[in-house]
């Protein structure tokens, strides 16, 4: 999740010493080195204890979908994209935030405050569709498959890999809606790279030396 400076309201001797200001916290640790937003006096106060808030997460998993939960500090900022661990009752697993669902509508980025439900997919380990045509050129006899593959696996365009029992070499890489970082939805040029769990579909030239069949 995005890291941003807390902020905390306190007393500040110098500008406010009857009402409460906003701070940020510089220092966590310890007695809290801490800031005024107002006068901008730095000093060291006890912080009061966070307020976290426990929100539903429903984590995506293949075809499957299934409801979790998570404690965040209230004030926290949510985003689509980011990634979490979150931990179930079966395991510990790093999912990615694909929506957030408010009391009414979704959007995009929110505080974990006014977030009803967390819509995630889950990116640790990750099934990766494949289309393969035979190597001897043709692109209209075509099968599919799935890779199991950890979410980081890197694959590049025209390098072979030997995966689950199939030898390809990567022709083209279409990107899922969630990734970012990539300046095209299709990566099909020499050395382009994509990480399992970015990618929604490989295309790729069957290097198998045993018949090909599309059935």
């Amino acid at each position: 999740m995005t890291e941003t400076v807390e902020r905390v309201t306190l007393i500040c001797a110098a500008c406010s010493p009857e009402a409460e200001t906003v701070h940020e916290v510089l220092k966590p640790d310890g007695l809290a080195t801490v800031r005024c937003t107002e006068c901008g006096h730095v000093h060291k106060e006890q912080l009061p204890e966070a307020r976290t808030v426990k929100r539903t997460v429903i984590v995506s998993q293949g075809e499957e979908s299934f409801p979790a939960s998570v404690e965040a500090p209230a004030t926290e900022t949510l985003a689509v994209g980011e990634e979490f661990l979150l931990e179930t009752e079966e395991a510990i697993m790093t999912v990615r935030i694909t929506s957030l669902e408010l009391t009414e509508g979704r959007t995009d980025k929110e505080s974990a405050e006014d977030v009803e439900t967390i819509w995630t997919r889950a990116v640790g380990n990750v099934s990766v569709n494949v289309t393969a045509h035979p190597k001897s050129g043709e692109h209209d006899e075509t099968r599919s498959f799935a890779l199991q593959v950890p979410g980081d696996y890197e694959f590049v365009v025209d390098d072979t890999d030997e995966l689950g029992g199939e030898e390809f070499t990567v022709e083209g890489i279409y990107l899922r809606e969630d990734a970012t970082g990539y300046e095209f939805e299709k990566l099909d040029y020499t050395g382009d790279t994509a990480v399992a769990k970015d990618i929604k579909r490989l295309y790729v030239r069957d290097e198998s030396t045993t018949a090909w069949s599309a059935w």
